[in-house]
């Protein structure tokens, strides 16, 4: 799905106001509609709901979603800053619809100090939406700081009060804390970025029927990853095929003390499909890695670490788990990459050692796949005041060395020569554990050499990854799930798209 700014999804409405033909009052009705069904299906212990609005359109979907709410039977209230002031046409529209019900009350921000606010109560923000170009100030600033340390559930429409839609909050801003943000048609940038995202809490998309034409026809460089992304890319197994049809994989890694990281990313790569897998690391592993991956061929590259990388034909290559930053390792890869172009995995400790003298970088083979964590990136490429920074700095990156970058975070970002981004959405917070990274490298290099291409294996393995991660957080928590037990879980993702496909188990 595309990721529009706030200006572009102002032009889609508008679009389709005009297409359907439908009035801006009846999508607003469409809009609200949408969102007091979620609220009264998901909320349903909740039955109090303080509502506030503001006097822009974002306050008009609050006043029309108060109205359906009561209409379901919750126990409404209303707050608005002066309940006589100046408010938009479409909330004018709601505040006279409102007045037929006795039942609803309406009350000024003051108000709010005297409110019994609990557990059961649901605060809905629809103070601001994305038409709020500077950060909230005076009695908005202060409503919200008030809420925020409410015991009660939050929600906010569209997007958190306060929150920029498409860039970086200023320092100090004041933002509604929301755990639950449902918003409209497609994601926002802010909402895929850790210092913004933070703000949205869970982020449900609701789809109001914004007009199709429109968005296939306006452009953006930015996407979300979604099923039919996932469905496009993914190549079901043929029949008629046998191990040489899937390619042959050689993960690089380990040392003395760190060969679970080379275990890690060899089983990856095994279990997401690849026909051949070798693992290159040194001799210390070797009982080991054949105990632990008999499926997967050894192939010495040292004694307590890798001394020397051997370029073979036909072969992908995934560098980096648990590979130390030997001199005589450093001194091997180097050699290696001086000779080898064709792409290539690059992670962990073969960035770190890349990131040694920045002319490394040209040793980098075109259209390779690198993965670096922030910190790994900052070593790499400079530091950077954010994610928002970070990305536009990577988008660059990318550009200059014909690279694709798998720039890790909670939204993982897939960044391609071209200046194209996809956020992935799956995923989960019992990800942040070691080994982690090093399932995604196996992964990764396994759909290279399922020749899949760069842009896909990047989208598709990250994908997997979050996924996997998401089914084995179900069953063992994320707390307690570890890095083995998602790459056990690959199986029961890949069950899903095949059903999905229409293929027969």
């Amino acid at each position: 799905m595309k990721v529009f700014t706030a200006e572009q999804i102002r032009k889609w409405d508008r679009f389709t106001i005009s297409q359907e033909p439908v009035s801006s009052i009846q999508l607003m009705e469409r809009a609200s509609e949408a969102l007091a069904g979620w609220i009264s299906e998901n909320c349903k212990n909740h039955k109090k709901i303080a509502v506030f609005c503001g006097t822009g359109n974002n306050g008009g979907d609050g006043l029309a979603v108060a109205r359906i709410l009561y209409m379901k039977g919750f126990d409404v209230d209303i707050f608005m800053k002066n309940i006589k002031g100046k408010v938009s046409d479409q909330a004018s529209v709601n505040l006279k619809r409102l007045r037929d019900l006795s039942g609803i009350s309406v009350r000024e921000f003051k108000e709010a100090d005297q409110y019994n606010f609990d557990s059961k109560t649901i605060i809905v923000d629809a103070l601001f939406g994305t038409g709020l170009s500077r950060p909230l100030e005076g009695i908005y600033e202060e409503l919200v700081e008030v809420l925020n340390e409410k015991n009660a559930l939050r929600i906010s429409v569209d997007i958190p009060s306060g929150l920029p839609a498409d860039t970086m909050f200023e320092e100090n801003a004041v933002i509604f804390k929301a755990d639950y943000t449902l918003s409209f048609q497609c994601w926002k940038k802010s909402f895929l970025h850790p210092e913004t995202g933070q703000y949205a809490g869970k982020v449900i998309i609701l789809d109001i029927g914004l007009h199709a034409e429109y968005l296939e026809s306006e452009n953006s460089d930015y996407f979300t990853v979604d099923e039919k992304i996932i469905d496009r890319i993914f190549k079901p197994r043929k029949d008629f095929s046998h191990k040489g049809t899937y390619g042959k994989v050689i993960i690089a890694g380990g040392t003395y003390g760190k060969i679970g990281a080379v275990v890690l990313a060899t089983r990856s790569s095994l279990k997401t499909g690849a026909g051949l897998t070798f693992t290159l690391a040194p001799r210390c592993g070797y009982e080991v890695l054949q105990i632990s991956c008999p499926e997967a061929m050894f192939v010495e590259g040292g004694t307590e670490h890798i001394e020397h990388f051997k370029a073979e034909d036909n072969t992908v290559y995934g560098i980096g788990p648990g590979l130390g930053t030997h001199a005589e390792t450093e001194k091997g890869l180097l050699e290696f990459l001086n000779e080898y172009d064709a792409p290539l995995v690059l992670d962990a400790d073969a960035l770190n050692i890349i990131s040694k003298n920045h002319n490394n970088l040209k040793l980098i083979p075109e259209r390779s796949v690198i993965t670096p964590h922030p910190k790994e990136f900052e070593r790499l490429f400079g530091s950077t005041e954010n994610s928002f920074d970070r990305l536009n700095l990577a988008r660059e990156k990318a550009s200059q060395l014909n690279v694709y970058i798998v720039l890790k975070d909670h939204h993982t970002q897939i960044i391609t020569p071209e200046g194209i981004v996809f956020y992935n959405i799956t995923g989960n917070a019992g990800l942040a554990k070691g080994g982690s990274g090093d399932i995604l490298t196996g992964i990764l290099t396994s759909l290279l050499a399922q020749e899949y291409s760069e842009e896909e294996a990047g989208i598709l393995g990250v994908w997997l990854h979050g996924r996997a991660a998401d089914l084995a957080s179900e069953k063992y928590s994320k707390e307690s799930m570890l890095p083995t037990d998602v790459i056990n879980t690959f199986g029961s993702v890949f069950e899903e798209l095949n059903r999905r496909g229409g293929v027969k188990l």
